[in-house]
């Protein structure tokens, strides 16, 4: 039955597991207004097939290839940024109220964890598509746990605190992107967001700020 009613929704997956993608599309395609236009396992892939598809939800794992649990993160960012009307759905077995918190940060439209069932999954991608928010039980309930406890301190990702430790040793974004294997684009971008995070408006202001609340 097509619930929408006025479009089909385009879908793109992103899992470093084959047999999840499959899973995934075997369940999604059995709706009427839901269809799977592309997979990727890897950021890269990510990037070109949402380039070429132009879908309107993204199911994103945090997790991809790299070993990082916290990679699904950087290209949550760059999609959104990139696509403001992309509506990212976190897919992920990860349950951390700061990686909650963070996705959403990074644009994130929801965060379900993998082991929802397929109404709750449709739903959640139906609600993204309606522009809402989109949470199982235990994700909010980890929202509501970051609001009451407000944290002060900023939360970085492993990967902007290796830019900013590497920051602090006084590299240059091309010798840091060097020493972690990334593009300098790349790099300034995680330098932007560290900026933005610790409210600093350089970078010497960055390591200072860091250094006093024991971030480096």
């Amino acid at each position: 039955m097509m619930i929408t009613g006025e479009r089909t929704l385009k879908i793109v997956l992103v899992d470093d597991h084959a047999i999840v993608r499959q899973g995934l599309r075997s369940i999604l395609e059995r709706e009427d207004d839901i269809t799977v236009i592309g997979e990727a396992a890897t950021a890269a892939e990510a990037r070109a097939v949402v380039e070429r598809t132009r879908p309107d939800i993204v199911l994103l794992d945090l997790k991809l290839s790299t070993g990082s649990n916290t990679e699904g993160l950087e290209i949550c960012s760059e999609l959104t940024s990139r696509y403001p009307d992309l509506g990212v759905l976190v897919l992920t077995t990860f349950l951390d109220d700061a990686l909650v918190v963070e996705a959403i940060h990074r644009g994130a439209r929801g965060y379900v964890i993998k082991d929802v069932d397929t109404t709750g999954l449709v739903s959640s991608i139906r609600a993204v598509a309606r522009n809402e928010s989109a949470f199982d039980s235990r994700s909010a309930s980890a929202m509501v746990r970051s609001i009451r406890t407000a944290p002060e301190e900023p939360v970085l990702t492993s990967r902007e605190q290796g830019v900013l430790e590497l920051l602090a040793r006084g590299l240059s974004n091309r010798d840091i992107g060097s020493r972690l294997f990334i593009s300098e684009t790349t790099v300034k971008f995680h330098v932007r967001n560290i900026m933005r995070k610790i409210d600093a408006s350089s970078r010497a202001e960055v390591v200072y700020e860091a250094s006093k609340r024991g971030l480096i």
